[in-house]
């Protein structure tokens, strides 16, 4: 939010400097974020200065060209060579000194410097209107009528002022400071109470009055719900000009581009008390009728942008008696608004319900001026003094007469909000005992009126205005904010508990995996937990009634909770494919969100949250190099990684059982179960139209590690430590053929359960399927690590421990040894 300086003094007689006032403001909440300077004038005239013409003879060498002396207010009076027709020896000019920097209002910059023109030196330059910046008139010289001496600056002889403009880092529920008098009222606030004898004020709108009711329009809100409070007011035969100097200077300094003096009346009022209008051409408006209604679901409207937007039963217009003509509080109607022709304007005033303007301004993706205000709630009792300001502008800006008396519907009364503010609860949120006397002038200040005090208790009615205090807790954050924060000191002692963390202490299981995986080659990628409802809409197997929805979406992209970590990666995978990055490997932790649609009662036991740990491998697994052979990343790929994680985890992946999944989201794949039936993590391919739908045309592998599982099953792990073995471990091999059913973990299991004690390793290094062999059998090659930790093998143990493998995989799977 852009803050003016010169603007802010125009409601409060404060006499801080410009770094005062930014420091001010921080500290009561206010966040400037950045404080410049706003010359009225581009250059601020810097070198130009007021000079009187002594002599003016025409060129010798041209038809057109003029030699001046000109009096600068120095000891010689300068020589300078003027092509303007109109210039005269006795006028009084501007003159660029040489050294100064003139920007045209054609946006040419161009810097004074000794010259030569036709072989006369010239040793300045006498400037017109354009050349100065102060205007479009390039006819000839700007000849100044004035009694000051030569030498006179010319920003000083024209009173330009440089102005300073606060960034403000506006918070969501600051939206009674969104304007210059929100800001001066603030501000005003903290001066008071610090004993600074300012004055509040608003201009003064008491010579208001109605020139004639010849043009009145009727207004009908026919929705209360939406539109509580509604104003309107007729201004005739207006005079659609450039706005005055002043009205412009206004609207530049916070970067508002003058349009014509009926835009910009309408534009100031915004940024003077936070309050929106709306100006129709009065002539539009069929039937002199202004309703306030919504509209058939579907019904076709162009806005002001010229985009033809179908209307929701949801959205509230404002329509004449046969068509709408503007999206109530949000944008404007294409044929209803002020246009060059306009000679009669309709102003509209209004408070509408913050959440119809919130809903219409999403659901249409558009974000404007008005709707930032109403959404967030303005201030109802403005209303009537927002509107006659305005009219009084209208009549004295475009020249118009008021053809109407102002029209204010209200269908409720805007009582201020009651709270009990208790002494002891101020004292013991602020964490200082602030006096009493101080507690009440910080309320004053505010402009929270106290009704009612005892002994310990205050009766307070807090003004509409701010819709963000409405509770105990919210009026003591006032006060310590205008108290200040800096003012309330630190306490000299800390007073603190030990706690002691579960085991595993989660975020260092965290920074564990995060290392590991960034250790070898993974990028963690941060993603928002709000995601698009159009992804989940077209899965198979996938009820979306088990999203959880937003109420009030930010726009349609970000219209559900996460279940899922896949879209966020897949995102991040077409980013990066955009921008010719195709071999990815990367993770991220998130929570995911579901909800149960089968429970009737609605209670926060219907939601589920849920920690995960996603990691994503695309592309080519590693670089292409002289010494390393390019390959494609496969499924295998990623299952080592994930087994190694595991592993570091102290998981020992033998243990595991592994299973087919699938799951709407990423198709078929693996997971791994502990010996409770609990899946710990899951490989899969992603499916292919998913990926499709995320832009993302190559494989993609992906691991989902369901964290609060594998937190349960390392709470009860214990990672054991034990001396190197003495003893040489021996390794052996069998190449079994077997049925293609038969799969390498039953292999392992019977491996392990036929010898428990010496066999330390099973590992499968060879798989074959040929010629050689029957259709439905395969080869694999084994080999087994056997190890006495005692004492060193002979060979007759190696040999019977080797016979019963065998015999126990011939047994059990039918496996001949090749």
């Amino acid at each position: 939010m852009t803050i003016s300086y010169k603007w802010l003094k125009d409601y409060l007689n404060f006499s801080e400097t410009p770094e005062q006032i930014s420091e001010i403001l921080t500290n009561i909440g206010l966040e400037v974020e950045s404080l410049e300077t706003h010359e009225t004038v581009k250059g601020g005239l810097v070198g130009v200065v007021l000079g009187k013409v002594l002599t003016c003879e025409n060129h010798p060498d041209s038809d057109h060209l003029h030699i001046t002396t000109v009096n600068t207010g120095n000891e010689q009076p300068l020589q300078i060579v003027c092509g303007a027709p109109n210039v005269a020896a006795g006028q009084k000019v501007a003159v660029a000194t040489i050294g100064a920097t003139l920007y045209f209002s054609s946006g040419e910059e161009v810097k004074i410097k000794r010259s030569k023109i036709r072989g006369v030196e010239s040793f300045g330059m006498i400037c017109a209107e354009d050349e100065l910046g102060l205007g479009t008139d390039h006819s000839g010289i700007m000849v100044i009528d004035t009694n000051a001496a030569e030498g006179t600056p010319i920003n000083k002889l024209f009173k330009l002022e440089n102005d300073y403009i606060f960034e403000i880092g506006l918070t969501p529920n600051r939206i009674d400071a969104a304007s210059h008098y929100g800001v001066a009222r603030d501000l005003a606030a903290y001066l008071k109470s610090n004993g600074s004898n300012v004055l509040l004020k608003l201009p003064e709108i008491e010579n208001f009055k109605t020139d004639n009711t010849g043009n009145t329009y009727e207004i009908v809100v026919e929705n209360a719900d939406a539109c509580p409070r509604y104003a309107g007011i007729t201004i005739s035969n207006i005079k659609l000009a450039p706005s005055p100097d002043w009205l412009q200077q206004r609207l530049k300094s916070i970067g508002i581009n003058p349009k014509n003096n009926a835009i910009d009346i309408t534009n100031f009022i915004i940024h003077e008390l936070g309050q929106p209008l709306h100006a129709f051409d009065a002539d539009k408006i069929e039937g002199k009728k202004v309703i306030i209604k919504t509209c058939a679901e579907g019904t076709p409207f162009t806005t002001l942008d010229g985009v033809e937007r179908k209307l929701s039963s949801n959205d509230l217009m404002i329509c004449s008696a046969t068509r709408p003509m503007c999206i109530a509080g949000v944008f404007g109607g294409l044929d209803s608004g002020i246009s060059d022709e306009t000679k009669n304007v309709f102003l509209e005033c209004a408070y509408f319900n913050p959440v119809w303007i919130r809903k219409t301004a999403r659901r249409h993706a558009l974000h404007t001026d008005a709707s930032f205000h109403y959404e967030r709630g303005t201030d109802p009792n403005i209303i009537r003094y927002a509107i006659t300001r305005a009219a009084l502008m209208f009549k004295e800006i475009a020249g118009g007469e008021i053809s109407s008396e102002i029209n204010d519907i209200c269908s409720k009364k805007f009582e201020p909000f009651s709270v009990n503010l208790s002494y002891k609860n101020i004292d013991r949120l602020i964490g200082k005992q602030i006096s009493h006397d101080k507690i009440k002038s910080i309320l004053k200040a505010l402009e929270i009126n106290i009704v009612a005090e005892n002994d310990d208790t205050l009766s307070v009615e807090i003004p509409p205005y701010r819709v963000d205090v409405t509770r105990e807790c919210d009026v003591i954050e006032e006060i310590l904010r205008i108290y200040s924060y800096n003012n309330v000191e630190s306490p000299s002692e800390l007073r603190s508990t030990l706690s002691y963390p579960q085991k595993p202490d989660n975020e260092d299981m965290i920074n564990l995996a995060a290392t590991f995986l960034s250790d070898n080659g993974f990028s963690e990628i941060m993603s928002n937990s709000l995601s698009s409802i159009s992804y989940y809409e077209d899965l198979k197997n996938f009820d979306v009634k088990t999203l959880v929805k937003i109420l009030n979406p930010l726009s349609n992209e970000l219209n559900v909770l996460r279940q899922t970590l896949l879209f966020n990666g897949l995102e991040a995978i077409a980013h990066n494919i955009n921008r010719k990055n195709n071999d990815l490997k990367l993770y991220e932790f998130g929570n995911i969100y579901s909800y149960n649609p089968n429970n009737t009662a609605e209670t926060l036991k219907n939601y589920n949250e849920e920690y995960r740990l996603s990691i994503f491998v695309t592309g080519d697994e590693n670089e292409l190099s002289w010494n390393v052979k390019s390959e494609k990343s496969t499924f295998f790929t990623l299952k080592k990684t994930t087994e190694r994680l595991l592993a570091r985890f102290g998981i020992n992946i033998g243990e595991l059982q592994s299973a087919p999944h699938t799951n709407p989201f990423v198709g078929e794949g693996l997971s791994y179960v502990l010996k409770t039936g609990k899946t710990i993590a899951t490989i899969s391919i992603a499916d292919k139209n998913i990926c499709k739908k995320c832009d993302v045309k190559q494989e993609v592998f992906v691991v989902e590690i369901y964290w609060l599982q594998l937190m349960k099953h390392l709470k009860n792990h214990s990672v054991l430590y034990k001396e190197l073995p003495k003893f040489p471990e021996v390794r052996r091999d069998f190449a079994l053929v077997i049925d293609k059913n038969i799969t390498y973990k039953q292999l392992y299991d019977i491996a392990y359960l036929t010898e428990k004690k010496l066999l330390k390793k099973v590992s499968l290094f060879d798989v074959y399927e040929g010629k050689s062999l029957p259709d439905a059998k395969k080869q694999y090659a084994l080999s087994f690590v056997l190890q006495d930790e005692d004492k060193t093998l002979t060979d007759t143990q190696i040999e019977r421990i080797m016979q019963n493998l065998l015999k126990a995989f011939e047994t059990q799977t039918g496996a001949v040894l090749r």
